[in-house]
């Protein structure tokens, strides 16, 4: 992991006219509450204040981008740490939209950090992709050993309301969960428009919302990995949960992002009790 004061960007970095926008967040234990103590940015990301709708122990973050979408060559940087026993919930108040690529590689990194008994949720809403938006998404967590996670990442591919088909462009994504030093989760791929992953039944076959749930913590019971494999989901979905030791992955293909949303928020609903000895809700950024 990166200790330069924001993360390293491999990707389009010298874009002519581009946003390079980086957000540093630190948050720490003080007194049984967790604090926001550090907040840094430059360029069009923030954080307005800490919020704490479920009391002291949790520290919420929304993290605005002003802007409103991504164009092509803006370079996204979030880097969070949470402090030993702290625990900070990021989201996002609305949907991220990554427009055409006008020639230029856009990009996100995501650098999240958790010490010894803490917990970090990434619990962004979903991200659109226009038709020939061209994207690289790297997002990598570094957990002590005895930290808690838990990420949800909604990919919607073009604008169906539109009628925009996602036709031209590519999507490049890398995750990678390290708890202890270990590493527990290691995923690349590249998507291309209208290429054969786009209808293959190993790939997305067909579908135009892509959803993926992974928490790390306390391993589940049987009972609860039963209550996600029957959350309800609409016909022609396709939709599954699968557990490996304290890692739980929860994955979902269908063609609506609301309902993509809602059976994500089940997931994690059943999950954060579970896993992080905490009760859930709904994020009131969620609703709006």
């Amino acid at each position: 992991m990166p200790d330069s004061p924001h993360p390293v960007l491999p990707f389009d970095a010298g874009a002519h006219s581009a946003w390079q926008a980086h957000l540093r967040l630190g948050f720490a234990l003080h007194d049984g509450v967790s604090r926001l103590v550090e907040r840094t940015h430059s360029g069009p990301l923030r954080v307005q204040k800490p919020l704490y709708p479920e009391g002291d122990g949790v520290c919420h973050a929304i993290v605005i981008h002003p802007p409103g979408g991504v164009v092509g060559g803006d370079q996204l940087a979030v880097d969070a740490t949470v402090g030993d026993g702290a625990h900070a919930f990021l989201t996002s108040p609305g949907a991220a939209k990554w427009y055409r690529a006008n020639g230029h590689v856009s990009g996100q990194h995501i650098v999240l950090r958790a010490g010894a008994g803490a917990a970090i949720e990434w619990m962004p809403q979903e991200s659109i992709f226009f038709d020939q938006a061209s994207v690289r998404l790297r997002h990598e967590v570094e957990l002590a050993v005895d930290a808690s996670y838990i990420g949800c990442d909604i990919v919607c591919l073009g604008r169906s309301a539109a009628g925009e088909i996602f036709k031209s462009g590519s999507i490049a994504q890398q995750v990678q969960i390290r708890r202890g030093g270990k590493l527990l989760w290691w995923e690349q791929g590249v998507l291309a428009a209208g290429g054969a992953l786009m209808a293959s039944p190993l790939g997305l076959a067909g579908h135009t919302v892509c959803a993926t749930l992974i928490a790390v913590g306390t391993p589940i019971a049987p009972a609860v990995l039963a209550a996600l494999r029957e959350i309800n989901v609409p016909m022609g979905a396709v939709f599954g949960a699968t557990q490996m030791k304290s890692l739980v992955v929860v994955r979902l293909l269908c063609g609506d992002s609301e309902a993509a949303r809602r059976i994500m928020l089940a997931a994690w609903q059943l999950l954060r009790p579970a896993m992080l000895g905490r009760a859930a809700f709904v994020p009131r950024s969620w609703n709006t």
